[in-house]
């Protein structure tokens, strides 16, 4: 076996709320070359849109050719990481909540800011709407209808509508798992790998 093929292709779990591990989680994305490769581990409640916004441009504009699985729930601000993923995989029990996005502020404002606070927030949440939908490559009827009052979606259904990969039951329950040694995202063996729709 050759230098290369003995190159662990990188793995970032994304556990958590995304805004208290945003520093680790931006400088593990950095530690990856630009269109290298590397396993994204999902198991996020959300967190911030901000964080959630700046994750997933270092995906897309350092070209990494990312695998998102979700392991347990990939939820809220954590869905546009998970979505900007080249390769999407996910079980029959993984969980997603799209819903509305929700603010809060602890500082003491004033009305005209808090206005404009929400004149801002509503137009951001419309415009990363759209992203979401863009990048999962779903109409933005069809995304609205999840976000709008807020659905929890199955991996099972995800995979369904195309938007990811199904990892079965019997790998699940396989002693020898689906991952090589290598970690190489061509080498998840046992799972038919559609052609997912890249963002313009």
């Amino acid at each position: 076996m050759n230098e290369e093929q003995e190159e662990r292709v990188p793995e970032i779990a994304v556990a958590g709320d995304l805004t208290e591990h945003e520093v680790e989680l931006t400088q593990q994305l950095l530690d990856v070359e630009p269109g290298g490769e590397c396993t994204l581990y999902f198991d996020s409640p959300g967190g911030s849109p901000y964080c959630a916004m700046s994750l997933m441009t270092l995906i897309r504009l350092r070209g990494l050719r990312a695998t998102g699985i979700v392991t347990g729930e990939c939820s809220s601000a954590a869905l546009w990481p998970f979505a900007a993923c080249e390769r999407r995989m996910v079980t029959a029990y993984s969980i997603l909540l799209f819903h509305p996005m929700k603010w809060q502020s602890e500082e003491n404002v004033g009305l005209s800011e808090a206005a404009e606070w929400a004149r801002h927030f509503g137009q951001l949440e419309k415009d990363m709407d759209a992203l979401l939908a863009d990048l999962f490559g779903v109409s933005r009827e069809v995304m609205s209808g999840w976000i709008n009052p807020g659905r929890y979606i199955s991996g099972s259904e995800l995979a369904g509508a195309g938007l990811a990969e199904l990892i079965s039951a019997a790998d699940l329950t396989s002693a020898n798992g689906i991952m090589t040694p290598s970690s190489n995202s061509e080498a998840i063996r046992g799972v038919k790998k559609p052609k997912l729709r890249k963002a313009p």
